[in-house]
């Protein structure tokens, strides 16, 4: 892979796929702004991008290989990362062609070039199903995902490992924690209690009374890691010299797990607005994923320089700034 001279981004060209999406389009703000040349790739790319992007509008699910490799030999990028999938609203099927029969296409489709650039391929921690409680778990750990997104995750993953054993991609897999911040999908856990914070606190300042929030039982312990830190990842797997990483997986997590409950609580206090929580026993299925996860992430600090910077209150504040404005139930963001 070319590195750029300053050992930056400036220079790389650099595609995301999936970059419009809630990761996806924050990778290519933060390499455009460090002057890579950005092509964001998507079925349906977002008007008004980062600087100077060449946005790319291609059904990734549908592409064949030969469409991706006369796309790649076009761009010849230095760098390729691959934020493109399905999680929410996903059946099982949906979810193995988002994950894995795509990271199939786009790694026999990168081996075919002359120079093959980096492929950094985002997973989860989804893939490696229950933890030890109390804690982290290593990228030795044999994976045991529990759910579908997990399982195909985890058939992605194994895909690029294959390719840079086999046919020398310089591929790596950065295995994110649960990612939140401003835009997080509706779909999420966080994405719907930031709906209904949002509607509370436009009810409270109408002088109603907001509804309460009802969740499934919160026993679970998760590490949660800000959108901003995986994007520093993603740009620090692109950017780290030498050959090191290839065939790697590369936890990106703060290395505690949260008891969720508390977190929740501590969004709603933070929110402003005045409601109770409940969690609905009765009117939820049982979960079945996994209810400890915490990452051992000391390989990232050693391989590529990275350790989170954010504290969880930074990354709820910038969540509810975007679902719950200021101007509606007079929270001080400066507090």
């Amino acid at each position: 892979m070319r590195t750029a001279d300053n050992g930056g981004a400036a220079g790389l060209r650099v595609v995301v796929l999936g970059g419009t999406g809630y990761l996806g389009h924050r990778i290519g703000e933060a390499f455009a702004a460090d002057g890579a040349l950005v092509h964001l790739v998507s079925r349906s790319p977002a008007e008004g991008g980062p600087a100077d992007p060449r946005s790319v509008r291609m059904d990734l699910l549908a592409a064949g290989r030969r469409e991706l490799t006369g796309f790649f030999g076009s761009v010849r990028p230095d760098v390729v990362v691959n934020a493109a999938g399905r999680v929410w609203r996903a059946d099982q099927a949906e979810m193995a062609a988002g994950n894995a029969d795509l990271v199939a296409r786009v790694t026999e489709s990168l081996v075919d070039l002359p120079r093959p650039p980096r492929l950094i391929q985002l997973g989860t921690v989804h893939e490696y199903g229950a933890g030890t409680p109390g804690a982290g778990t290593s990228e030795e750990h044999e994976p045991a995902p529990v759910t579908p997104y997990g399982r195909t995750k985890l058939l992605g993953t194994r895909i690029v490992l294959r390719a840079a054993a086999e046919h020398g991609l310089d591929g790596v897999v950065l295995r994110l924690a649960n990612v939140i911040g401003a835009g997080v999908p509706a779909g999420s856990l966080f994405g719907m209690v930031a709906a209904h914070l949002g509607e509370a606190a436009r009810a409270q300042f109408l002088g109603e009374k907001p509804d309460e929030l009802r969740l499934p039982p919160l026993r679970a312990h998760r590490d949660i890691v800000d959108a901003r830190d995986a994007v520093d990842a993603v740009q620090a797997a692109a950017t780290v010299p030498g050959t090191d990483l290839s065939g790697q997986v590369v936890n990106i997590g703060r290395g505690e797990a949260v008891p969720m409950d508390v977190l929740i609580h501590r969004m709603v206090e933070l929110s402003g607005v005045d409601l109770p929580v409940v969690e609905a026993v009765a009117d939820q299925p049982p979960r079945t994923d996994a209810e400890w996860q915490q990452l051992d992430v000391s390989r990232a600090l050693r391989l590529l320089r990275w350790q989170p910077l954010r504290t969880l209150d930074a990354s709820l504040r910038d969540l509810l700034a975007a679902a719950v404005p200021a101007s509606v139930n007079g929270r001080n963001d400066d507090e």
